[in-house]
């Protein structure tokens, strides 16, 4: 499955139709966002077939944005010194508070555009 993203390739209305008309309006402000939603959950997909694991800096920012997105800002503690995974991703998200979730999916899908293309997959 080859990453569509919006703006980069394809007619935004003809996608919004392939989705299905339900909640479409002609390529409105709701259609757009189903595709946008659409290209997330491609994106997210595709970078978990990487055939190169990309480096642990990209793969914090890209948690980052994918945590944004889902979940808006961050509504956890800190982990403890001594969990230094969960405080690397907890601080990969931290660093993305205040982005809007429409604006974290548009550069998580960026994001993983670039690595499809720097890793293949």
């Amino acid at each position: 499955m080859a990453l569509q993203v919006s703006g980069t390739g394809g007619d935004l209305a003809a996608r919004g139709r392939a989705l299905g008309s339900e909640g479409c309006d002609g390529g409105g402000r709701r259609c757009a966002a189903r595709v946008r939603q659409a290209d997330f959950d491609g994106a997210a997909k595709d970078v978990k077939k990487l055939k190169t694991r990309p480096t642990d800096e990209e793969l914090k920012e890209l948690y980052g944005f994918y945590k944004q997105a889902t979940v808006g800002d961050i509504n956890i503690e800190c982990p403890g010194v001594l969990d230094v995974k969960g405080k690397a991703k907890w601080e990969a998200w931290n660093l993305k508070r205040g982005i809007s979730k429409e604006d974290a999916m548009n550069a998580y899908i960026s994001k993983a555009k670039a690595m499809i293309e720097k890793y293949g997959i």
